[in-house]
């Protein structure tokens, strides 16, 4: 009667667990920002995965510790020593293969699921040429967007190319169709993307949170790498790479629009002369020279020296909220 028992209670708490883990699973969506790529629903579910064991580890094993520690604890006044259990062979074999297996397994999906999304490294040294069209991600959409009309638009969706230059500290887009430029990056939903990275001084890392995907901009290379965007909206470029004083403040906004919105925005920034763009980094150093001038001979107020900052870019197009 006591080893059904004990058989019961170990079921319902591993259902509880098992529970709790999809519970866990499923909230793990909500904590990053929109998908608005193809690639970011691929590194979601996979994020849920992890989220969703570690949890069912977690709680398999504190449970089982605190109920010994509260109801098989010794009584205050015990100081003999525990039973002598021996080792269980089979026990051993279980708790063996079981992390074996399941680590084996995790690097297996996880392997997969970055050779779907085709995430290059640093460690490239010649240029770098994605597939025409890599495979779509078949992760079901955190959004209302249906699922087959999201495959679609990836197998069929004509390439767009958008050339990108990082650099101290200012990012640049170059359309070569229209042989524009922008300091706002502008990209079509639902059309399968190609930018050609390149750096003019030292390591900057092209990131966008809600596209999940973080490509390492190396100097002296050119490295292709490829998304397709399924939400539109504007979200964030910023500086993953540490490039020096004012990497913080190179970022830019990216807009995803409809085709037709892309299409005009193009047409729109064709016809505009190339002029400076604002510079945060820039304006930064200049406010910082001036602060200092103007206490030159008293306490200094700049903080370690640093390189100045390239020349606001020239573009065709510049951000309304930096007219």
């Amino acid at each position: 009667m006591l080893k059904l028992r004990v058989i019961v209670i170990i079921t319902v708490y591993a259902i509880l667990v098992a529970l709790a883990s999809l519970w866990m699973a499923k909230q793990s969506y909500s904590w990053f920002p929109p998908e608005a790529a193809a690639e970011a629903k691929l590194q979601d579910d996979l994020f849920s995965l992890f989220t969703g064991l570690g949890t069912f580890i977690y709680l398999g094993v504190i449970g089982p510790f605190l109920y010994s520690l509260v109801f098989h604890r010794a009584s205050k006044y015990d100081m003999s020593d525990g039973p002598p259990i021996e080792g269980n062979t089979w026990l051993e074999i279980i708790w063996t293969a079981v992390p074996l297996v399941l680590v084996l397994t995790l690097s297996f999906v996880s392997y997969r699921t970055y050779a779907k999304m085709a995430v290059r490294g640093p460690m490239e040294l010649v240029h770098l040429h994605m597939p025409q069209m890599m495979q779509p991600a078949y992760a079901e959409p955190f959004d209302s967007t249906p699922q087959q009309e999201i495959q679609n638009a990836l197998e069929t969706a004509p390439i767009e190319q958008i050339d990108v230059t990082a650099k101290q500290w200012a990012w640049v887009f170059h359309y070569p169709k229209q042989d524009i430029t922008s300091t706002e990056l502008h990209v079509p939903v639902n059309r399968r993307v190609r930018f050609t990275l390149r750096s003019e001084d030292v390591l900057h890392g092209f990131y966008i949170p809600a596209f999940r995907l973080k490509q390492d901009v190396v100097p002296d290379r050119e490295i292709d790498f490829e998304l397709t965007p399924v939400k539109t909206g504007t979200y964030r470029l910023r500086d993953s790479m540490f490039s020096g004083t004012y990497f913080a403040a190179n970022q830019a906004d990216v807009v995803v629009q409809s085709f037709n919105e892309y299409q005009q925005w193009l047409a729109d920034a064709a016809a505009k002369s190339p002029t400076p763009a604002f510079n945060q980094a820039a304006f930064e150093y200049s406010q910082a020279n001036e602060q200092e001038g103007a206490t030159k001979g008293n306490v200094t107020v700049r903080g370690w020296d640093t390189i100045p900052p390239a020349p606001p870019p020239v573009v065709n197009y510049v951000p309304k909220h930096y007219r």
